[in-house]
């Protein structure tokens, strides 16, 4: 932007003790970190260049692509500075794990030649407006295979002002540790059990139940959380996932399976910091 901020991913600064940013005129600035989003393998730094010449790159979104449209990626490709390629969207939808072993959801396939040194630079639609950041390959090679991967524009635009604002993601929280959903697959039930609700959470308010014993030592299954807000939960990541778009404050609709009885349940989610919640 105008100010200096420029978004890149997470692994291409991870570890750097300094970084430069150089612009199209060949001019260079030193960087400085404003903030990382690791699960999504993406951070911003920013510079002090002068705003003359910063012209922001035009924004686009990323929802409404359409397999088969146009797409342009530009990068360093092997240190090869300022090359362009092109391509087209090749699938919506893919997940790519990030470094931290988290998943990224949601991410553009394309098969824009993308190669080492493309990492951070922005995949754009026939307008030249911003639709991804490109971050991944599959390649037996390590070259480009016509398998490029970028978190779309909708990602990105929801963590950027958090990274501005806070330097890392504030993700909301539920108030819930949860069982292994492996033991919840054996049984044939889809969903994540839940095993603790936090005193003073979000789901002790809200009225989620815990797993707990009777006082004749019965285990009593707690709420086997099915979808929050209509996105089917049949692991711990897809719980992490359908929270992560969401806001502390926001209002999601949590359906649970309890006593063999569906159940829709309102939560109002916390901020992290109201306490040590796990989920």
């Amino acid at each position: 932007d105008a100010e200096g901020h420029v978004v890149t991913n997470y692994h291409v600064i991870q570890g750097a003790s300094a970084a430069r940013v150089a612009l199209h005129d060949r001019s260079e600035y030193p960087a400085t970190l404003v903030g990382v989003a690791p699960d999504q393998d993406t951070a911003v730094v920013r510079i002090n260049a002068p705003p003359a010449s910063l012209p922001p790159i035009r924004i686009g979104t990323s929802h409404d692509l359409q397999v088969g449209q146009k797409v342009f990626a530009i990068g360093n490709p092997f240190g090869l500075d300022f090359t362009l390629t092109t391509g087209i969207v090749s699938a919506l939808g893919r997940t790519i794990p990030a470094l931290t072993g988290r998943r990224i959801d949601d991410v553009i396939q394309t098969d824009a030649a993308i190669n080492p040194g493309n990492s951070g630079g922005p995949l754009l639609d026939s307008s030249a407006r911003l639709i991804g950041v490109n971050t991944q390959i599959a390649s037996p090679s390590g070259a480009s295979a016509g398998v490029g991967f970028a978190v779309p524009v909708d990602t990105v635009n929801s963590i950027v002002p958090q990274l501005l604002e806070h330097g890392r993601i504030v993700r909301p929280q539920l108030g819930v540790a949860v069982g292994n959903e492996a033991l919840l697959r054996r049984a044939g039930i889809q969903g994540v059990l839940v095993m603790t609700v936090m005193r003073g959470s979000a789901a002790e308010r809200a009225g989620l139940r815990g797993t707990y014993r009777t006082e004749d030592g019965v285990l009593v299954l707690g709420d086997i959380i099915q979808q929050v807000d209509g996105k089917v939960i049949a692991s711990v990541e897809d719980l992490y996932g359908a929270l992560a778009r969401h806001s502390p404050g926001d209002v999601v609709k949590v359906h649970v399976l309890r006593d063999d009885r569906p159940l829709e349940i309102a939560v109002k989610l916390d901020a992290p910091e109201q306490g040590p919640i796990t989920g």
